[in-house]
């Protein structure tokens, strides 16, 4: 439970908010690379309660600029994108992917010299990786996180986003919350729970035995590590033979996360949940094999919504959204499955957006499965000191240390979450890792 004041502390993140000023730290997606076109339409971007204009130049290069021009306030997002940048369609003036003001054809020569460098907009910096712009409220920021994917092969993965209808603290709870997918994504056979994939008994495969053992035990035992980039949430189930089953999850600083189900050869998946404004969110979502090429019909499945990835329509709005209560079937609530809603993704939704636009946590009990998210909400606040005090918050100068890796892994009862990381992943689990709570 945290108190109201702790509450704004940890959700508001305008530009006058310690929040904000911890995400402002932080290099954050703001678009994937297919959204703009050299040359093509503006598109009109909200991060963190600011709004800008983002456009591409005929180089190819991305601009995110103030979106009103300095002459007489008319609004960029209507402007003509030229070749050299973007031309105010009120009288002309044009503004390269830095702001810089470029030409002033309603002033000769000498008087539009002069007035250039007064007329800059506020521009932020930006950077392109992986299909997705990256950008950064300060000027001379250094890299973007470099995670796991990156370096890879184009066809090895594969990146989209959704939009989320709610606070981007709620919806990043969920996400490293392993334990709900007991409850929130089973099935249901018979008026009773049962696994996402049909179970063959005693002696299947732990990628298919896993979803019977998150039906069977429904109090995983969490174990937090920490790392220099966030922390690992490690959560133990019992499985067949007095083994145990792992789902190990990544949160890296402020808002980023890779999700497990995922053994040795599977893809992996992660996400980032970008505020838009106090009561909305983009999360950019991401799968990749380091082994092979994603096939066509994984990517198909991607972008017609499977696992972390909606169903969206060519605005990136989830199909079944708040607007339309997610589409539920109270049929297949009682015969398919236990929320009556298509979708780990929408499911994940639902159950974020149902909570109000900011989750009220002056109410909330939390119980033993609530470890991962305590831990996760002490790293937010330490965040907020730190930048209090002039520091610069965990992880912000070390974009190297954002490569690590979540999963599933198997081990002996009992096992200690620190071995069974490092034995899954070795240093892909984490720079630094130690034990802070269990």
């Amino acid at each position: 439970m945290l108190t109201a004041a702790q509450n704004e502390l940890l959700t508001l993140t305008g530009p006058d908010t310690d929040m904000g000023r911890v995400f402002r730290a932080y290099w954050q997606p703001v678009l994937l690379s297919r959204e703009i076109e050299a040359e093509g339409a503006p598109k009109r971007v909200k991060i963190l309660g600011e709004e800008f204009v983002a456009f591409r130049n005929g180089r190819g290069e991305v601009g995110v600029v103030e979106p009103g021009c300095p002459h007489r306030g008319a609004n960029l997002f209507f402007g003509r994108n030229e070749h050299e940048g973007l031309r105010c369609v009120y009288h002309g003036w044009q503004f390269d992917v830095g702001g810089r003001c470029i030409d002033v054809p309603t002033a000769d020569a000498k008087v539009a010299e002069s007035i250039k460098p007064r007329a800059a907009l506020r521009a932020l910096s930006v950077k392109e990786s992986c299909g997705i712009v990256w950008v950064h409220f300060t000027d001379g920021a250094g890299e973007i996180p470099q995670f796991d994917f990156m370096g890879l092969p184009e066809d090895h993965y594969f990146v989209s986003k959704k939009l989320q209808e709610c606070n981007w603290a709620q919806a990043a709870e969920g996400g490293i919350d392993t334990a709900h997918f007991s409850y929130l994504h089973a099935n249901i056979e018979d008026g009773e729970r049962a696994g996402l994939m049909p179970s063959a008994g005693a002696n299947e495969p732990p990628e298919l035995a896993r979803y019977r053992w998150m039906i069977e035990d429904s109090r995983p035992r969490f174990t937090v590590l920490e790392h220099e980039t966030g922390l690992v949430m490690c959560a133990a189930r019992k499985a067949d033979d007095d083994q145990l089953y792992w789902r190990l999850t990544q949160f890296m600083m402020p808002n980023h996360s890779m999700a497990p189900n995922s053994f040795p050869g599977d893809n992996h998946v992660g996400n980032t949940w970008v505020p838009i404004d106090d009561h909305s969110c983009w999360i950019y979502c991401y799968a990749y094999n380091p082994e092979r090429p994603l096939s066509d019909q994984e990517r198909h499945a991607f972008t017609s919504g499977f696992g972390i990835f909606s169903e969206v329509d060519d605005e990136f709005v989830p199909v079944r959204n708040r607007g339309n209560d997610y589409l539920i079937d109270r049929n297949l609530q009682r015969y398919g499955n236990f929320t009556g809603i298509t979708g780990i993704s929408e499911q994940d939704a639902a159950i974020a957006d149902s909570q109000g636009f900011i989750a009220d946590r002056t109410r909330e009990l939390l119980g033993q499965t609530d470890l991962g998210v305590v831990r996760f909400r002490e790293l937010m606040f330490e965040a907020v000191d730190a930048v209090r005090q002039g520091r610069p918050p965990r992880g912000s100068e070390t974009p190297r240390s954002y490569r690590v890796r979540s999963g599933d892994a198997m081990s002996a009862e009992p096992a200690e979450a620190l071995q069974v990381v490092q034995k899954r992943f070795g240093e892909l689990g984490g720079v630094n890792l130690s034990v802070i709570g269990r």
